[in-house]
């Protein structure tokens, strides 16, 4: 990359510097603010490349409003997070975390678990890692349900997909539901999906497996919804706040496990993401369009059905 490029390493404190007369900026921390505050010093930047799947944390306005290309890491995250939501459900049905206190108390305890081929899901997101959520929950014999912007039948990964923009629908889904996966990306559409209405209208035996941002989900309604028994646990690899505060409700309520956002952070991860990187930075040097374009409208890399 080098012989082809001017490689600035920096970090937020030397950002605004580094950015006068550059074209190309690599964002690896995507949650920093760094890039808001010196988004001033931009005076040739032509396109910005995310380290991660979801790019709201990005998308302050004027980003937005400028005529720099936004691309993300999108495709590298699907198979660790699907394998992520199976561990959780199969933690629920065979109850992992009682096994586990059993053996600290040195119990041996006869118990039955529950089967998870023939249950259902709904999977409220249907890009990319949704759709590798459904396959393999489908392949572990789960009739999947998909949750997107329209409604429409014979998808090809979810079958049917039910309009989560309609409260009605996105409500009905809900409550045919065993397991909810929230894995939509952050939008103002999208934010505080998963309220308190929405929690109660879920099966009270249902479990909720949060795998996209915390702020999908009002954390004190999910809070107020478990103390209620309107669900029956939750699985939150994301949360708002994150990580939540000394002596937060999440940390102690039963039924919920609670993992450091690193659903899709597999042995190998960051190679990956740079590699996505080199490739866009190689297709940009040779003039080829780029991969993974985010619509800056719409807060994600549109696909076909959505």
């Amino acid at each position: 990359m080098t012989e082809h490029a001017e490689v600035r390493l920096v970090e937020a404190a030397g950002l605004a510097r580094a950015l006068h007369g550059a074209d190309v900026l690599f964002a690896y921390d995507f949650f920093s603010p760094a890039i808001h505050e010196a988004w001033h010093a931009a005076d040739s930047l032509r396109w910005l490349h995310v380290a991660s799947a979801g790019v709201d944390a990005m998308l302050d306005p004027q980003v937005r409003a400028s005529e720099v290309v936004l691309t993300n890491s999108r495709g590298i995250f699907d198979q660790a997070i699907a394998e992520y939501v199976l561990a959780q459900i199969l933690t629920f049905a065979k109850d992992l975390r009682g096994s586990w206190a059993l053996q600290r108390d040195e119990r041996w305890l006869h118990r039955e678990s529950q089967r998870i081929a023939g249950t259902r899901a709904l999977v409220v997101g249907t890009g990319p890692i949704g759709r590798a959520v459904a396959r393999l929950l489908a392949a572990a014999g789960i009739h999947v349900t998909g949750g997107g912007r329209r409604a429409r039948d014979r998808d090809a990964d979810f079958g049917t997909v039910i309009d989560v923009t309609a409260p009605a629908s996105f409500h009905a889904g809900l409550a045919g539901a065993d397991w909810v996966v929230a894995i939509a990306p952050l939008t103002e559409q999208t934010r505080g999906m998963f309220d308190a209405a929405a929690f109660a209208a879920m099966d009270p035996a249902a479990r909720f497996i949060n795998v996209g941002r915390g702020e999908l989900a009002r954390t004190d309604d999910l809070v107020t919804a478990l103390r209620a028994g309107e669900l029956a646990g939750a699985a939150l690899d994301v949360v708002d706040p994150e990580p939540p505060p000394p002596g937060h409700p999440l940390w102690e309520l039963p039924g919920v496990v609670l993992t450091p956002h690193n659903s899709g952070d597999f042995i190998g991860w960051r190679d990956e993401l740079v590699g996505v990187f080199a490739e866009n930075f190689r297709r940009w040097t040779a003039g080829r369009p780029l991969r993974n374009v985010v619509d800056k409208h719409l807060g994600y890399v549109p696909s076909t059905g959505g």
